[in-house]
């Protein structure tokens, strides 16, 4: 049984830090010169605010940004750990290299086989894009809209029907000054889902047959986006802790004239990486020198693990050329199929887009939204979310390096709730998955992310949907059959 530790002060570099910030110093520097040893347990929020003068609130607000940092985790009726599992697992390193060609994509086939396998309830489901719903306000929100639609007024169902309800527009646009971004609610337009806003961002700057750039691996909807418009894809390296290479980027500018990019720059499905600021201003201050909008798809930038939310591409745009597009499925509302975009100099023109193909996107769920916006619950909740799907993530990253070959390279994301892990000895994903799935656990296998069905060893986990027994022994039998196939390879 280990002594309580009590912490001392000692010199900081930052005078000015908050209270809080001072502790979680102190106790990152003990873990990291070994005074707190791997899985050795904190002392109490009880124990160290009295030991130290400090409220409880002030202790929890020291725990939670050492959470954030992946330092410690805290078990359920037990208390705070330090980390003890995930360095045993060996981190990304610079992403395969992909081919440089602009090419036509066919992934639909591939992708809807196995989006199909991952609907059914029963099982695991590790290859769902999905969190589980279960972690959002559903009954809050029905509140919302039983309230909105009986005081609705009826001409809302026919005003303004493309740019989408003035008030949730209006609740959008605070939400980026809030951020430091001034973008006018005239220049918000709702959407169906963040894939529509994506799908008309495409429509919007494309014409069949030009060439996009996209990230590699990518998002498969941006792939099956691309196939469905016609066009043809130029895929750009990616780093797991970097996101996209911008050397790279300028060479395929310089080689193929593309019309349009589409990234995600925080929380990349499937790496799960965070672009730093610094990239992310390059990158605009690139594309704007050779006058090529950026489709951003942002659906995962609430869901960060640190104390600052990352700033999208979209506030280094000063040219108009950024369409910010987000929604609340991944953050808030999943299954209302809300979502919306911020054109800048497109916007007439994707609202145009929108009147002749959906018309308008649903008022209730708008005006549900926008209820539960104006009632001031939603970073209260955004705060719970992020903290459970952190947890949720080291007790997924612990249970990888406890089942899986310790060859296995794994992305360790700041936020969202994807891990994207390299198999060992050449594994390949498509046997896995398809092994898995008469197991009844589901995994999204690297090729579906790549218009040349690449990243034939790599997977996507999702830890979204929690923790429990079952979860275990579906990692448990991932990681047997890894090594098994491991093993069946080095033999041959």
């Amino acid at each position: 049984m280990h002594n309580p530790v009590v912490w001392t002060p000692y010199a900081s570099k930052a005078k000015h830090m908050k209270r809080y910030e001072k502790l979680a110093a102190e106790i990152a520097e003990a873990i990291r010169s070994g005074v707190l040893a791997k899985g050795e347990k904190l002392p109490s929020v009880r124990h160290t605010g009295a030991a130290r003068a400090l409220s409880a609130s002030t202790v929890f607000q020291a725990y939670y940004l050492l959470e954030a940092q992946g330092l410690i985790v805290a078990r359920e009726r037990s208390g705070y750990y330090v980390n003890a599992g995930s360095s045993q697992l060996q981190p990304h390193g610079v992403q395969e290299s992909v081919r440089k060609e602009a090419s036509t994509v066919d992934v639909s086939e591939l992708v809807f086989e196995i989006l199909e396998a991952t609907r059914a309830r029963e099982g695991v489901a590790l290859g769902s894009a999905f969190p589980s719903p279960l972690l959002f306000p559903l009954d809050k929100l029905a509140a919302c809209m039983s309230s909105s639609v009986k005081a609705m007024d009826p001409w809302l169902t026919v005003k303004d029907l493309s740019p989408g309800d003035l008030e949730l527009r209006r609740q959008i646009a605070q939400r980026y000054l809030s951020d430091g971004l001034v973008v006018a609610a005239e220049d918000i337009v709702i959407t169906n889902g963040a894939l529509e806003a994506l799908n008309l961002c495409l429509s919007a700057v494309t014409r069949p047959g030009d060439t996009v750039l996209i990230e590699a691996p990518a998002f498969y909807a941006c792939l099956q986006a691309v196939e469905q418009h016609g066009l043809k894809a130029v895929e750009i390296t990616g780093h797991p802790q970097q996101g996209v290479d911008l050397e790279a980027m300028r060479q395929a500018i310089l080689q193929h004239r593309p019309k349009a990019c589409w990234l995600m720059t925080s929380f990349q499905n499937p790496t799960g990486s965070l672009m730093p600021q610094k990239h992310k201003r390059a990158l605009v201050d690139l594309l704007t020198e050779h006058q090529i909008p950026l489709i951003e798809d942002d659906v995962y930038g609430e869901l960060y693990f640190g104390t600052h939310k990352p700033l999208p591409a979209k506030a280094y745009d000063h040219a108009g050329l950024v369409m910010h597009c987000s929604s609340f499925s991944k953050c808030l509302a999943p299954g209302y199929r809300v979502g919306w975009v911020a054109a800048g100099r497109y916007a007439r023109q994707v609202e145009r887009l929108k009147l002749t193909s959906s018309l308008a996107t649903s008022v209730p769920a708008q005006q549900a939204l926008a209820r539960y916006l104006t009632k001031g619950g939603y970073d209260r909740h955004l705060r719970q979310l992020r903290h459970q799907l952190l947890l949720q993530q080291i007790r997924f990253m612990e249970g990888i390096a406890s089942y899986f070959p310790a060859e296995t390279r794994i992305s360790k994301p700041d936020g969202g709730y994807f891990l994207w892990l390299k198999l060992p000895g050449k594994v390949d994903a498509l046997e896995l998955y398809r092994h898995a799935l008469a197991n009844q656990i589901s995994i999204a296998p690297g090729p579906m992310f790549s218009a040349h069905h690449e990243f034939r060893d790599y997977i996507r986990l999702n830890y979204g949907h929690g923790w429990n027994a079952e979860t275990a022994r579906a990692l448990q039998w991932l990681g047997a059959f890894v090594r098994d196939a491991q093993k069946k390879n080095s033999n041959e």
